[in-house]
């Protein structure tokens, strides 16, 4: 199983970039694992939050195919513990699903027809972050339920 985490814009803070490395490193142990920065929007100032919305969408659906298992990282979506989330992995993995993406969308979140292509919607918290920051949460969140899987000492119950 491939796994791709999809956000909008770059991660620019150095400090999150030096932490997002350090766990990807580690990840590439485990799985085939990539992620991929779509173009923020220019000129938005013009544009109402739904149009912005859309183009996002846009972008989004242009980077997921058909039988990829897509997965939103959204406030509204169901909050897991990390001993949850890596059992979430391996029902996909022991499913065979061949490609799972996950995605962090813009700051006004989902247009509809994402929601309506999302196989599943996750929450990392009630709290709200920046995208940048969530990215750094979500991979190490990945190492984390890897290393669950795996029995090593990484997580502690």
């Amino acid at each position: 199983m491939k796994i791709t985490l999809l956000s909008i814009g770059k991660t620019t803070d150095s400090y999150l970039l030096e932490g997002m490395n350090k766990y990807l490193q580690r990840i590439k142990h485990y799985i085939v694992f990539k992620t991929v920065e779509l173009p923020e929007l220019k000129n938005t100032k013009s544009l109402s939050q739904e149009q912005q919305k859309s183009k996002e969408a846009t972008l989004i659906l242009k980077n997921v195919s058909s039988t990829d298992h897509l997965i939103l990282l959204d406030e509204r979506g169901q909050e897991l513990s990390s001993v949850n989330f890596s059992a979430l992995l391996n029902k996909k993995m022991v499913g065979g699903t061949q490609h799972l993406v996950f995605v962090i969308g813009g700051p006004y979140g989902f247009d509809p027809c994402i929601y309506n292509r999302a196989n599943y919607q996750i929450s990392l918290s009630k709290m709200t972050f920046s995208h940048q920051m969530v990215r750094l949460f979500f991979v190490e969140q990945l190492y984390r339920a890897y290393t669950i899987l795996k029995g090593e000492p990484y997580h502690h119950q």
